[in-house]
């Protein structure tokens, strides 16, 4: 493949090889990946080719891996590469792109959701992040774990200048689909905002928009492990749910949080932990008028919100929505937040070769914050 041009005849990138490296899922249904050898993807009508420089690992990932999300409707095939949180420099401009107002060497970003049709009933209201027909990365679409991608050109993101590339990948997934779940909780400023799940890598990015971004009381509920990070993302309180018994059907924990929130609960509660004992707990946090978002997609066998009864969701007038992974104008909002300083990823880098390594950290509930992978 030779070098692209910067549309004037001068070369604008080095020359793009024929061959790169990859993360794929070896053995779906398990914990596995495995670096190789694939193709440099050439750009079709209406995209582009991005020369990636990192991508984050997010628990959306672990779940695709392993075949553990009930919700997706069908297995994820051996050699699928993964990603979706990924980072790098457009390097060729497909045909239909001219007007796309991109050049060569803008550095944009792919999600989750990586193409849409801008023609279906959500595309057309304004909530594109739920496409019928939309494309998501890591999952049938080649994703982000590899050196090159394709993306169209009229959805990658742009990411401000001043945005590390690395500090950047988290907020593709994990930092808009928080700023698009606060949004949907209906919380206003100086409120209380429960996160469940708050020193995770959604979780955290949470409790930082929710206090800094957008003015709200935080109460962070995590393992105790998580307690600094979570206080230092902006945290007013923070709730150890291993100091609480488990069989007492979440008595114990909500009395101790109504008593942190004015003694009546919480405005809102955001479930960011794919945990259903989480699920089960987070109604009972809540003070009349209050919202519980559904972000945290559980795993293995789905389970009902045990104690959204409905003479208490009538008597208390609460609200159940679920939030999906934002919208591009979300995303691009997002980024700007980040690009601000009003969030910051705690992340750590690895390599392409340590992405099992990782995968076995999120399937214990070990990490804290997020892994970026540098692609180089």
């Amino acid at each position: 493949m030779t070098a692209s041009t910067d549309g004037n005849g001068g070369a604008a990138m080095p020359e793009i090889p024929a061959k790169q490296k990859a993360t794929i899922y070896d053995q779906p249904g398990t914990v596995s990946t495995k670096v190789v050898e694939l193709d440099v993807p050439e750009p079709g009508v209406g995209e582009v080719l991005i020369n990636l420089t990192h991508s984050g690992v997010c628990h959306s990932d672990y779940g695709v891996m392993t075949n553990t999300w009930s919700s997706l409707p069908d297995p994820t095939p051996a050699g699928q590469v993964g990603g979706h949180e990924g980072v790098g420099k457009i390097v060729t401009l497909g045909p239909g792109t001219e007007n796309s107002g991109l050049k060569i060497g803008d550095r944009v970003g792919i999600k989750w959701v990586s193409g849409i049709c801008g023609n279906c009933e959500p595309c057309h209201a304004g909530a594109d992040g739920i496409c019928f027909n939309r494309k998501v990365s890591g999952y049938y679409t080649p994703g982000t774990f590899q050196q090159y991608t394709l993306g169209p050109a009229n959805y990658v993101t742009p990411i401000p200048d001043g945005l590390a590339s690395d500090e950047a990948a988290p907020m593709l997934c994990a930092g808009v689909t928080v700023y698009s779940a606060l949004k949907r909780s209906n919380a206003r400023p100086g409120q209380w905002v429960v996160i469940s799940g708050a020193g995770g890598g959604l979780g955290h990015l949470a409790v930082q928009l929710a206090s800094k971004g957008m003015g709200f009381r935080v109460i962070g509920i995590d393992h105790g492990c998580k307690e600094e990070l979570v206080k230092a993302s902006g945290a007013e309180h923070f709730v150890d749910i291993t100091q609480f018994p488990r069989d007492d059907k979440g008595a114990a924990i909500a009395a101790h949080i109504k008593s942190l929130a004015d003694g009546l609960g919480a405005h809102a509660v955001l479930v960011c932990t794919a945990s259903n004992i989480a699920y089960a707990q987070a109604p009972l946090f809540l003070r009349f008028n209050g919202t519980l978002v559904c972000v945290g997609i559980p795993e293995n066998a789905p389970q009902a919100i045990a104690t959204a009864f409905p003479g208490r969701m009538i008597s208390q007038q609460l609200t159940i929505t679920g939030s999906a992974v934002g919208t591009r104008k979300e995303a691009i909002e997002t980024l700007n937040f980040a690009a601000r300083g009003i969030i910051k990823a705690h992340f750590r880098t690895e390599k392409m070769e340590a992405l099992t390594g990782v995968f076995e950290e999120i399937g214990q509930g070990k990490l804290q914050g997020r892994v970026v992978l540098d692609l180089s």
